[in-house]
């Protein structure tokens, strides 16, 4: 895997970027609020590929001239009309303060969702390593990720059928979301996905909590489990790749079950180890 990032953006330096528009992907009637933002840049020496993330600057509070969060990019970026445009899959976020008991609104995510059309961002980036697209068509391709960690692997799949128009390899995905209402863009308000199911390669595992009121942990494991064979044989194979999203409290139950599957800790440590060292595991995080 590459791990190249243009010169000229270096980790430091801030850029803008112009909202040009902001959909919500999850239904009305879901009390969930994510959305789709898609930024412009008229610079077309700029890029920032799937898997990677960018630094929003939001603005800051308590003296803080800057508030600054990492997003996934949900869509590689385009040239259009002399510029460049990319998007980033933002969940308004809220939280419960643990020594006063009150609620209160994540800044970053809030200022970006409330943000109007022709509005300016700073950011910083891209950070990370891009998720490449397997050489061959025959590779296999398996996705797990939960949440907005679902943004670079629409991307990718959109990649695969839009630009190459078939894939001969498997493709699956196993994703979780807390409720069937916010499976992003793959419920009712937004159907990217749907339009895939009916490719011969592909198949998509969705997995919700048993008890989202309680905050219960989305049951992904428990959909991997269901597909141990599959899942396993994809991992040993010596041309499947693994892309691995979403965020760092998933990674241990699920690193958990696959070393269920694997039939011990150290079989599924020394898998991972032979798909690292071939360049077969990408993994992002947030």
């Amino acid at each position: 895997m590459s791990n190249a990032m243009p010169a000229n953006f270096a980790a430091g330096k801030q850029y803008a970027a112009t909202l040009v528009r902001s959909q919500r992907i999850t239904p009305p009637t879901s009390t969930e609020d994510v959305r789709h933002l898609v930024f412009r840049r008229d610079d077309l020496s700029f890029s920032c590929k799937t898997g990677q993330c960018v630094r929003v600057m939001a603005p800051g509070q308590y003296g803080n001239k800057y508030h600054p969060r990492l997003y996934l990019v949900a869509d590689n970026d385009v040239e259009r009309d002399g510029g460049v445009e990319f998007a980033i899959c933002v969940k308004r976020h809220s939280y419960i303060d643990d020594f006063n008991g009150e609620r209160y609104q994540g800044i970053a995510s809030n200022y970006l969702c409330d943000l109007p059309l022709g509005a300016a961002v700073e950011f910083t980036g891209p950070f990370g390593y891009p998720f490449e697209v397997p050489a061959s068509r025959k590779s296999g391709i398996l996705m797990i990720g939960m949440g907005t960690g679902i943004a670079p692997f629409r991307a990718l799949i959109r990649t695969i059928y839009e630009k190459f128009g078939s894939w001969d390899g498997k493709v699956r995905l196993f994703y979780g979301a807390k409720t069937g209402l916010e499976m992003l863009y793959m419920n009712d308000e937004n159907k990217d996905l749907a339009q895939y199911v009916y490719q011969p390669t592909f198949k998509a595992f969705q997995a919700i909590s048993p008890r989202p009121l309680f905050d219960a942990p989305v049951d992904i494991d428990k959909a991997l489990a269901q597909n141990a064979a599959e899942v396993w044989e994809m991992m040993q194979s010596v041309d499947a790749h693994v892309y691995f999203a979403g965020v760092n409290e998933m990674q241990a139950r699920v690193e958990k079950t696959l070393a269920d599957i694997a039939g011990s800790t150290a079989a599924w440590e020394q898998a991972k180890e032979a798909m690292q060292e071939s360049g077969r595991w990408h993994e992002v995080l947030y």
